[in-house]
């Protein structure tokens, strides 16, 4: 078996790692460990960016790096040692410090036996498209702003597009072997006006550079700060709200991470029931929500596995209003006697035909929201949140939008926002969220949404 030397590339040659190199490198760290068992991540990622501020282009560049980490273990004892070195040389220190620090470690009382084979969904996340873009193509998509900002002279824009090819591949010496790759396109824009009164934001997100519509993100943001100018303050209180998806997608995605089984079973989450147990099975928002995740889902497009090798397939949280599933890790599952699932990589909560015009002319009195940040946990047993509105927000009257208001403090929790669903859209796939990953979220309207106060941030 040939061994891999130290991984050195030719500029233009800076491409994810392949499945036959990342399983030659995992092959020859097994073959070097001497531990009970040995589990090998290997990372690599090529990422260009582009960004701009005050109407000017600012910083462009590219960065290629891997990234390994060596899980040695010794029964219940185990430790990890990551390098960016794919030299003989540094396989073999990886290995030896990783059994070193091992046999030093304390008992893991949760340590799982490594995974054997597995068998997973080709997910199809690489775009060619995406990945032999060059810095002129960035530059092109950042003048959609920059280029009427300039012309207008009353506004500022700021903006990041940032792109990426990667790798990710798991495995041990048990036989198991995971490799997924793929691409990333990502294009966010704040535009302020002169006066410091407006503010907007859009942005979007893809694994094909080919099917974001850089006009149409930058048009939004622009025409959002126009509107901003200049706003008025209402009083804090219940209003019925119109979230726009990036604002839906900051609130519904906090439900994913309080849906693991454990923290239920063990009284730690809003899915725990009194006296012990769960809420499978029960109806917990309106009936008209299911949320998802699903690797292969053409809008989501994620790892089909998670950090430990076990395969992701679609799994259904809540359907029709009704909580139908936990995850469990494969610890939990074996002291619960229950199916492991892994920790879900993605989420998506289904919509339906409305569009924002048509919530807007469908509203009497209410507030539009672009987007939500600084969110913070105030109650984790009914995912209570506070945070602020931010980069466009607006009153609607009698089914037109009207002014532009001053910005809120709201204290709201998912589950109650869900509960008083009026109307739904389309899913769109988010730009990105406070915590990250890959989002699929519609726009929605709701009645009687917490704003608890004012806040003076544009």
């Amino acid at each position: 078996m040939s061994r891999p030397r130290r991984l050195i590339r030719a500029p233009g040659d800076e491409g994810p790692l392949s499945r036959e190199e990342s399983q030659r490198i995992i092959d020859r760290v097994t073959e070097l460990s001497k531990a009970d068992s040995v589990q090998v991540q290997l990372g690599s990622n090529h990422s260009s960016n582009t960004r701009f501020a005050a109407n000017q282009m600012s910083t462009s560049g590219s960065i290629f790096d891997v990234s390994l980490a060596v899980q040695s273990s010794f029964g219940k004892k185990h430790a990890v040692v990551v390098t960016n070195d794919l030299s003989d040389e540094s396989l073999r220190q990886v290995v030896t410090q990783s059994e070193a620090l091992a046999k030093l470690a304390p008992e893991d009382p949760e340590a799982m036996p490594p995974l054997g084979p597995q068998q997973y969904e080709t997910v199809p996340a690489y775009f060619e498209t995406t990945a032999s873009l060059s810095a002129s193509d960035m530059a092109k998509a950042a003048m959609t702003a920059l280029g009427p900002a300039r012309a207008a002279k009353d506004l500022q824009v700021a903006g990041f597009i940032v792109t990426g090819a990667g790798s990710n591949a798991i495995g041990n010496d048990k036989g198991l072997f995971a490799y997924h790759r793929n691409t990333s396109a990502n294009y966010t824009l704040t535009v302020r006006t002169a006066d410091g009164s407006g503010s907007g934001w859009a942005g979007a997100d893809h694994p094909d550079w080919s099917r974001i519509d850089f006009e149409a993100v930058s048009k939004r943001a622009l025409d959002k700060a126009r509107a901003s100018r200049g706003p008025v303050a209402i009083e804090p209180g219940r209003y019925t709200v119109i979230l726009e998806p990036q604002a839906v997608g900051d609130l519904v995605q906090l439900v994913g991470g309080y849906a693991a089984a454990r923290s239920a079973d063990e009284g730690r989450s809003p899915f725990a029931k009194q006296g012990g147990g769960n809420k499978i099975g029960e109806k917990i928002v309106d009936e008209r929500v299911t949320i998802l995740s699903d690797p292969s889902d053409a809008q989501l497009l994620s790892q089909p596995f998670d950090g430990e090798g076990f395969p992701l397939a679609e799994q259904v949280w809540i359907e029709r209003g009704v909580l139908k599933k936990l995850y469990y890790s494969r610890f939990w599952a074996k002291k619960k006697n229950a199916t492991a699932t892994g920790a879900p990589q993605s989420i998506k909560m289904q919509g339906a035909s409305s569009s924002l015009d048509d919530m807007i002319a469908a509203t009497e009195r209410g507030v539009l929201v672009t987007r939500f940040w600084y969110l913070r946990e105030v109650d984790p047993r009914t995912i209570l949140y506070t945070g602020l509105t931010r980069d466009g927000t607006f009153l609607v009257e009698n089914g037109k939008i009207t002014k532009a208001i001053r910005n809120f403090r709201f204290n709201e929790s998912p589950l109650f926002m869900l509960n008083n669903l009026e109307m739904l859209g389309r899913p769109e796939r988010l730009a990105g969220t406070e915590a990250g990953g890959d989002i699929v979220m519609p726009a929605i309207k709701v009645r009687d949404f917490n704003f608890t106060s004012l806040s003076e941030a544009v």
